[in-house]
């Protein structure tokens, strides 16, 4: 998996290609641990991601708790294997979608 980073002001922008998956949240999680700090927006850009694990979504689930106390996170760019992967699990009730 790759993450590009982008940010302007307060917003932080990742944009992840490849797969999230047990191999790879430790690497985003670091990456959001060393940028969200002071950020008050964080948008995921998945628009190159293919595969989405059960330790994918503890990263997201995590960054959303830290998004929730300092603005908002947000989630575009979702294929629909992803997409079910969210409702299956009912992340799509938790995550703002676009």
């Amino acid at each position: 998996m790759t993450i590009e980073k982008t940010s302007e002001g307060t917003e932080l922008t990742l944009a992840l290609t490849g797969r999230l998956d047990t191999t790879t949240a430790p690497q985003l999680e670091t990456e959001m641990k060393r940028s969200i700090a002071g950020m008050e927006s964080l948008i995921l850009d998945f628009a190159g991601l293919e595969y989405l694990s059960s330790a994918g979504l503890r990263v997201l689930l995590a960054a959303q708790k830290v998004m929730n106390k300092q603005g908002k996170m947000v989630i575009r760019h979702v294929n629909e294997t992803i997409s079910e992967v969210f409702e299956i699990t009912g992340f799509s009730d938790i995550l703002t979608i676009e």
